[in-house]
């Protein structure tokens, strides 16, 4: 219990973790965290898996966990992963020192790194799905720079599933805020 509670602590730190892209995307929003992020990757992993019929439970576990040793590397962007080495599963063998070796998050963690299997790549595909909606709601609000990152499009290449490349097309289609203009006209100044 000392250990599982050393690690929730740890994991509470995400939320202070801000986003290396911030760097890169010219921008200062600090409600861009790694916690925020995996989130959303999270139920996009849930929706994911299960339009692509993998083991919803699985994915959901890897994308809770993908980013997790990011408390002791920090994140970095696709400019400092070019030149930094990130001992990501010694972070996370440390992390998950508590468990036994064959308990099922330590096994998807190990899956998950490898993208060999199907909730591996679909887990993945959630995670590169919540960067294309972050930079679509900035390329929305102005930023030149995600604007620029959108239009590359080279995140779909990444991409494993065709219902990953679905939604990613989807999301160059809509505004961030058609959910809630689509909802029975939106809004209203009235309540009910």
């Amino acid at each position: 219990m000392k250990k599982l509670t050393n690690f929730l602590f740890e994991i509470g730190t995400l939320r202070k973790t801000a986003r290396s892209h911030r760097q890169t995307l010219l921008t200062d929003d600090l409600s861009d965290n790694i916690a925020s992020h995996s989130f959303r990757v999270s139920i996009i992993g849930m929706f994911l898996a299960q339009l692509e019929k993998a083991d919803v439970k699985k994915v959901m576990m890897m994308c809770l966990i993908h980013d997790t040793s990011e408390t002791r590397s920090g994140d970095q962007n696709w400019v400092h992963k070019k030149y930094l080495k990130v001992f990501e599963d010694e972070i996370i063998g440390s992390q998950l020192s508590f468990l036994p070796k064959n308990s099922e998050v330590v096994k998807a963690s190990k899956e998950y790194q490898k993208r060999k299997s199907l909730e591996a790549k679909v887990a993945k595909d959630a995670d590169l799905l919540d960067q294309l909606l972050l930079l679509k709601e900035y390329a929305w609000q102005g930023n030149l720079e995600a604007k620029q990152w959108l239009e590359g499009k080279h995140h779909q290449g990444l991409m494993f599933t065709n219902n990953a490349k679905k939604i990613a097309r989807e999301i160059q289609k809509q505004k961030p805020s058609d959910w809630w203009r689509a909802q029975n006209g939106g809004w209203s100044s009235r309540r009910r």
